[in-house]
């Protein structure tokens, strides 16, 4: 009688093991962040199985405020905001990487609470719950690194930075010409940035850019007046 038992547990355990099929890799369950920023979730799925599967994603429901929006990107390719599931097919022993959830943080300070939902085609009952906390806060107040009668600039927030930055501004002179200029340590510029006379906050997209230390230069008329560090993290 107990083999019989332990050869029953032995079956339905493998079947379950079995049917689940895959691996959720990177399962960071809690994050910090500040408004007006754009938090990555990574969704790292691995097919334990032997043969291709395809993967059903979901977002199982929805915290999202007024000002936030939340959608899913694999590498830098991104489905509108609102679309809450995502499928695609993996090889067997492969890794799906590049998969994320992307949450722009809004306007607000709030505590989002978001449940992923992942299962194999056809195989609905076999479900893997993800749950994550996103604790948005106020972005604490930036000391200005550069002032002059011409402008006003403060630090890049967020550094380190895992996807896109921001540096604020103030151009008090109209006929002035100053931009960013980002390279790596070696000094070779890999992106250039106008701080437009109108406007008083530039966005950095750093998703060319692999994890590591470069920099940033502010040019006032083709002059620098200052070079600071930026983190790049992913």
């Amino acid at each position: 009688m107990k083999l019989w038992l332990i050869f029953l547990v032995m079956i339905f355990g493998g079947a379950e093991l079995f049917a689940q099929g895959f691996d959720l890799i990177d399962d960071q369950e809690n994050y910090e962040a500040t408004i007006s920023e754009t938090v990555r979730i990574p969704l790292k799925i691995k097919n334990t199985t032997d043969k291709a599967q395809f993967y059903i994603i979901r977002k199982g429901n929805n915290d999202l405020g007024g000002t936030q929006k939340g959608y899913f990107c694999l590498d830098k390719n991104c489905l509108e905001p609102g679309i809450d599931e995502f499928s695609k097919r993996v090889e067997p022993g492969e890794t799906l990487s590049g998969l994320y959830y992307s949450l722009e943080t809004g306007l607000v300070t709030s505590q989002n609470n978001l449940k992923f939902e992942i299962f194999i085609k056809g195989n609905p009952q076999y479900i893997l719950q993800h749950q994550v906390t996103i604790n948005i806060n106020e972005r604490e107040a930036k000391s200005f690194i550069f002032q002059s009668k011409e402008i006003t600039i403060q630090d890049v927030y967020p550094n380190p930075v895992t996807d896109q930055a921001f540096i604020d501004y103030k151009i008090h002179i109209e006929t002035l010409k100053a931009k960013v200029v980002i390279h790596n340590i070696f000094g070779s510029s890999i992106g250039d940035y106008e701080l437009p006379t109108a406007e008083n906050r530039i966005k950095i997209t750093v998703d060319d850019l692999t994890s590591g230390v470069y920099f940033y230069t502010v040019y006032l008329d083709n002059h620098g007046v200052l070079t600071r560090k930026l983190i790049v993290r992913k």
